[in-house]
């Protein structure tokens, strides 16, 4: 039995709560990591004080914790091309949404992919 072409094109699109918390807090981990010096910390109330004892106690560990969190998303993303595959979603326009929002939202999309159990499975 070949795969349903639904199998084939499966893409489900993460919530909007997660399109935005998690862009919004990597966008700004990424402005305290790089940019330091240009956050209006006494404009952020406990965020911005939070964040300058952050920056001044510890920020060796905020840049590697940086790095980490994008390559730990790389490898989420190259995951979810390995799921894809495994699952039977051979369309290459849905891998390419799957790489995308599993690079940008991590596990939140990640977890729809590996929840998902196809309809109709390949017979070799």
């Amino acid at each position: 039995m070949a795969l349903a072409t639904s199998d084939a094109a499966y893409f489900r699109r993460s919530s909007l709560l997660w399109f935005t918390v998690i862009p919004v807090s990597f966008g700004y981990y990424t402005w305290v990591v790089l940019w330091p010096q240009s956050i209006p910390y006494q404009s952020l109330g406990p965020l911005g004080s939070f964040t300058q004892y952050l920056i001044d106690h510890h920020h060796t560990l905020l840049h590697n914790g940086f790095w980490l969190a994008w390559l730990i998303h790389v490898g989420e993303s190259l995951y979810a091309m390995v799921l894809c595959r495994s699952k039977g979603i051979t369309d290459s326009r849905t891998q390419l949404l799957w790489f995308l929002q599993t690079f940008l939202l991590g596990i939140a999309s990640l977890s729809i992919l590996i929840a998902y159990r196809p309809k109709h499975q390949k017979r070799t």
